[in-house]
């Protein structure tokens, strides 16, 4: 599943460093495989957990990564490493590095891949290069480069590039079998300006394919699959800063676009509900609403505003985060540097603050890191440069 990055932002890192960084473009790998030289041992993620302060009664925060003055645009939880139980988390930041974080009894164990000298923010996982055993990892942004990442037994990762799209920024991806008219699976790449491309391990040599498909009405900043029934064509929810949700099928007569909700306001994040039962949405727009988006048997939509915060959120999770599993949650996190729960019991809505960040926010995601409670935790990424992981204390829910 996939996600997007931001516009191109100011660098924020010394003139000196960013040319040394051009001259030696794998430097970025060596500098920063664990925090600042001047953290003490007691504040390495990579020796053990690190607590850390923001976080409201009834939550814990823990230090994944810190990079210092450079932003982590995109968190997400995937199965990067199959031989391990628990997902590891990939963060992608303003330097073009790919971070892979593996959980390990409370430490990370980190690598990190890349250097393509602007920001990285768009991650797909997916089994989509037959050539290559298991799934791959692909990373994009503002250059328009794509990297496919392979795994080995090691723990090792291997980095190349396997397409190119001059003069476009990649802001989302999807990978998977959704395009029906060509045989096996790919990853679906959508740019800015607005346009769809597929990208296909269909080339000679081990090369991949590259093939626009759309010119779109705006940059698609978000984008989730859908759950799909045996023999049913996939298809892809679409947040789209042109204030369109919509819903993306490609089948034999070519890509279909049926939308949610349409608003005079640009959507930004979008994130599915996670279990059985209706199909479910939460969207995000750049005005401050959240918005639930609830599926009919007939595929008809219902959309109600549950939220009504600050301008700018940048990111939404949908997930178990009460110690009643039908108790309906989701988080959302932004430019106000505040994590916020959203709780709806009997069609009410209540919202609380369960951390605050050092800056502001980009990036929410949701996972399972810490089997000591009986809920899912939150990863949030942004401005400040760090990956932090929140979690209910040990035994909650239980």
């Amino acid at each position: 599943m996939l996600r997007h990055a931001a516009s191109p932002r100011v660098p924020r890192i010394a003139a000196p460093l960013r040319a040394a960084l051009v001259a030696v473009p794998f430097l970025a790998s060596a500098c920063v495989s664990r925090p600042d030289a001047s953290s003490t041992r007691a504040l390495d993620p990579t020796r053990g957990e690190v607590p850390i302060s923001g976080a409201e009664a009834g939550w814990e925060a823990r230090l994944v990564l810190d990079v210092g003055d450079v932003g982590v645009w995109t968190v997400e939880p995937e199965p990067v490493f199959p031989q391990y139980a628990m997902d590891q988390l990939v963060g992608l930041d303003d330097l073009g590095r790919c971070h892979v974080m593996i959980s390990y009894s409370g430490k990370w164990t980190h690598r990190v891949r890349g250097g393509d000298l602007d920001w990285l923010g768009a991650v797909a996982h997916g089994d989509v290069d037959p050539r290559v055993e298991g799934a791959e990892l692909y990373v994009a942004g503002a250059r328009g480069n794509v990297y496919q990442l392979t795994t080995f037994e090691s723990g090792d990762l291997d980095c190349r590039l396997v397409g190119q799209i001059p003069g476009c920024e990649v802001h989302a991806m999807i990978a998977g079998d959704v395009d029906r008219r060509s045989p096996g699976a790919e990853v679906l790449v959508f740019t800015s300006p607005g346009r769809m491309y597929r990208l296909a391990a269909t080339g000679d040599d081990g090369r991949f394919d590259l093939e626009l498909l759309e010119r779109l009405p705006g940059r698609v900043r978000d984008a989730v699959a859908l759950p799909r029934a045996v023999g049913e064509p996939q298809r892809v929810v679409a947040a789209n800063r042109a204030g369109l949700l919509q819903v993306l099928t490609i089948d034999a007569d070519g890509a279909s676009w049926d939308t949610i909700h349409a608003a005079p306001m640009g959507f930004g994040r979008v994130d599915l509900r996670p279990g059985g039962g209706a199909t479910v949405l939460y969207s995000t727009l750049d005005d401050g609403r959240v918005l639930r988006h609830e599926s009919a048997p007939d595929g008809a939509w219902t959309t109600e505003t549950i939220f009504d915060g600050p301008q700018g959120p940048r990111g939404i999770a949908a997930g178990a985060f009460d110690d009643d599993p039908e108790t309906e949650t989701v988080a959302v996190f932004g430019y106000s540097a505040e994590v916020q729960l959203l709780t709806g019991r009997d069609g009410a809505w209540t919202t609380e603050t369960i951390f605050r960040d050092r800056e502001r926010g980009h990036w929410l995601a949701a996972g399972e890191f810490d089997g000591r409670n009986a809920t899912d935790e939150l990863v949030c990424s942004g401005y400040g440069g760090r990956i932090v992981l929140l979690q209910r204390p040990v035994g909650y829910g239980r």
